[in-house]
């Protein structure tokens, strides 16, 4: 993926990010933990402010085997300036060694590793697809569980998938 990289300003400002943590998948569990890799930015555009990154256009957030990808990516710290959450909006992916999602908006609280799409989801694992209104997604522990839309909602209210069992192509 081809997207421009902040300036160099900006970008030292956003070095301090590095103990955001984006722990790869299936990776939580063992001893090298991807909260020690580096992360990269990449966006369009992007500003800082004291509580706040923002990223805009083509907005990327890698770290170890994981990126998260939208329109638009803010990223909120405390007081101290500890990276929080990350909030992802437009059309989100969150892609994996293992797994994508797809929704419109998405929430990464980073102290516990809970990720949740919101938004004519849709989870992909291998050529399985799970599709519905609401993913939480546990990037520590690999657990998803996924609600249908409100009713009413363009998706409806059903959770809805297609599932291949082993062997079966």
């Amino acid at each position: 993926m081809t997207s421009k990289l902040l300036g160099a300003r900006t970008l030292g400002a956003l070095a301090a990010l590095t103990v955001v943590a984006l722990p790869a998948v299936g990776d939580a569990q063992s001893a090298r933990s991807s909260s020690n890799q580096p992360i990269a930015f990449g966006a369009d555009s992007g500003e800082q402010a004291a509580d706040r990154i923002s990223l805009r256009g083509r907005a990327e957030v890698t770290q170890g085997q994981n990126r998260l990808r939208a329109d638009a990516i803010t990223l909120y710290r405390n007081a101290a300036g500890d990276p929080e959450r990350v909030e992802a909006t437009g059309t989100v992916y969150f892609v994996t060694p293992t797994q994508s999602m797809r929704g419109d908006r998405a929430v990464y609280s980073l102290s516990n590793g809970e990720l949740v799409v919101t938004g004519n989801v849709i989870l992909n694992q291998g050529q399985n697809v799970l599709t519905g209104g609401r993913l939480s997604y546990n990037v520590n522990t690999d657990a998803a569980t996924m609600s249908g839309a409100p009713r009413g909602g363009a998706a409806g209210s059903r959770v809805q998938g297609v599932f291949y069992p082993n062997g079966t192509n």
